[in-house]
């Protein structure tokens, strides 16, 4: 899928002519920290326009592209939403958490003594293709008209139905024991952190997400993203030019 009409990235220099209020798509480079709703909302400030919308959630200690619209763009982002993305991250095995990451007080259990290069290989090949996911506690998935992450911070679980989701690419790039270094590509509605999860039962140690930054949505790479401050002085700067 093809995006001909301008898309404002880290090689613009220039955003004097920008229309936030009339729409403007911008790749932004999420850093590891802020949700990305605060994204969303330093950039309502930056760009003085209510109407911001981003497609498609980084968990808070998650960093990399987050592709933002605003104004009439808003209309447009469904076809960013459903575009494949891809990730790189760091699976620490022999942890296990509720939020199935560092958000969340962890406990350790030892890996197994066999544990090799194979058998992590053949625990990842289970995860390629089609598979069913259950969404974490820890998610902002409404039940009931209530987030799953406000009924999990009260230290209660509800019943939650799997999901089919495709991986399209699993590839584990390194082993450094307990770490495990991968790149993931994936289609909508992935929660990687389930992926460490499972991975981790998979060969029975448990595994969290430790890092993760999302690398490519579809054709656009996060090496095109601008930073949050980079657009907040370009803007800055056209207006007083």
């Amino acid at each position: 899928m093809k995006f001909t009409k301008r898309i404002i990235t880290n090689q613009i220099l220039n955003l004097s002519d920008a229309d936030f209020s009339e729409g403007e798509i911008i790749l932004i480079d999420k850093p590891s920290g802020p949700t990305s709703f605060q994204v969303v909302s330093k950039i309502r400030k930056i760009t003085g326009v209510k109407k911001v919308g981003h497609s498609g959630t980084l968990d808070p200690k998650a960093s990399g592209l987050l592709i933002v619209c605003t104004g009439k763009k808003t209309k447009e982002m469904d076809r960013f939403i459903n575009l494949n993305k891809t990730y790189e991250g760091i699976i620490r095995l022999g942890l296990t958490s509720p939020s199935m990451d560092t958000e969340t007080e962890c406990a350790e259990f030892p890996l197994p003594k066999d544990l090799d290069e194979k058998k992590i290989l053949e625990a990842r090949d289970n995860f390629l293709g089609e598979i069913e996911q259950v969404p974490p506690m820890y998610s902002a998935i409404k039940i009931n008209g209530k987030k799953l992450y406000d009924i999990a911070r009260k230290g209660k679980t509800i019943e939650r139905q799997p999901r089919k989701i495709f991986i399209e690419k699993f590839e584990i790039e390194k082993i450094d024991l307990p770490d495990i270094h991968f790149t993931i590509t994936c289609s909508k509605g992935t929660f990687i952190r389930v992926i460490a999860d499972d991975f981790g039962k998979k060969l029975n140690c448990g595994g969290i997400l430790l890092e993760l930054r999302r690398t490519e949505i579809g054709e656009f790479r996060v090496d095109e993203a601008i930073r949050i401050d980079q657009l907040s002085s370009q803007i800055f700067s056209g207006s007083a030019s």
